[in-house]
């Protein structure tokens, strides 16, 4: 019998156990030995005929296990064991499910990322997420579950590339996510912090002209460090000292209450977008992210028979 995700939990963190990076498919053939999967086992395809099982499954585990910060991903398809992940296999020497993942604020906002907007926030957000699970779920809602969760961790994954750009590569990066998002197109967007326009990162022209501007600050800073009240004053500053009225501040931080405030208080228009938001963004409008697959449901056509 091909072992479900959580079961693979713990072996495959026991694989990577020895501190070394690990290929995606070494461990996938250690843990299909460590089953004894047949040829047939391990050649089993999903009902979408497009993947093997056990690749599927594996393919999760090792995702949640990084989602949940115990193991890590240097490269693509690589994974490491971190300090997090040694501490869960001494602290769990049966099982990692779950349960377990749960305990860790990196999964913890991880699940969050995978919930509907209509129940952020809601207190029966997770008996939301029990429900779907349960057996009683719908195709059309584990679909929809899948979806969130595929979201949620390509969301966490390009936040981590973000992160691991250069300054320059960041500006540029969320010079395309605008352009993306129809900003300039009447216009032009431009990176201007290599001509050392102080204070701006970028500038977005609405009209062709120039006289409907908008500016921008992006800031790559690592997700422990805040952008704090002083920050959104200077630029403010660079806003007043342009005669402009509208800008973006874009990190893949996020912001402070004060920075916040400040964004409030102060004349002109400064639309915040934290790390969270970013990565969404990036997804939504497809910039760093390509389709991977497309499902279709069917549904009975009861018009078609009822014409006999």
């Amino acid at each position: 019998m091909i072992p479900d995700f959580q079961t693979l939990m713990r072996p495959a963190l026991e694989i990577l156990a020895d501190g070394q990076v690990h290929r995606n498919r070494e461990i996938l053939q250690a843990l299909s030995e460590r089953f004894e999967l047949t040829s047939e086992q391990r050649n089993e395809l999903l009902p979408s005929g497009k993947q093997r099982t056990m690749d599927n499954r594996v393919g999760w585990t090792l995702t949640y296990l990084a989602q949940a910060g115990l193991a890590e991903r240097p490269r693509r398809g690589h994974y490491r064991i971190t300090d997090e992940g040694q501490r869960a296999l001494a602290a769990n020497p049966v099982r990692i499910d779950m349960s377990v993942l749960e305990q860790y604020p990196k999964y913890i906002a991880f699940k969050e990322r995978t919930r509907t907007p209509e129940s952020q926030g809601a207190e029966d957000s997770r008996a939301r997420v029990e429900e779907l699970e349960a057996d009683a779920a719908t195709p059309a809602e584990l679909i929809d579950k899948a979806v969130r969760a595929n979201r949620a961790v390509v969301e966490g994954e390009i936040l981590e590339r973000a992160l691991g750009l250069d300054p320059t590569g960041f500006e540029d990066l969320v010079i395309q996510l605008l352009g993306a998002m129809g900003y300039g197109r009447s216009g032009s967007l431009e990176r201007t912090s290599a001509s050392g326009d102080a204070g701006v990162d970028g500038i977005i022209s609405q009209d062709p002209l120039g006289l409907d501007r908008i500016y921008l600050q992006a800031k790559r800073y690592a997700v422990d460090r805040p952008i704090d009240r002083p920050k959104i004053h200077e630029f403010a500053g660079a806003l007043l000292g342009k005669q402009g009225d509208r800008g973006v501040f874009i990190t893949t931080s996020s912001f402070t209450r004060g920075a916040r405030d400040e964004a409030e208080r102060i004349h002109a228009r400064i639309e915040l977008i934290d790390g969270q938001r970013l990565a969404k963004l990036l997804v939504a409008y497809e910039v760093g992210v390509q389709e991977a697959s497309v499902a279709k449901l069917y549904r009975l056509d009861d018009d078609f028979f009822e014409a006999f």
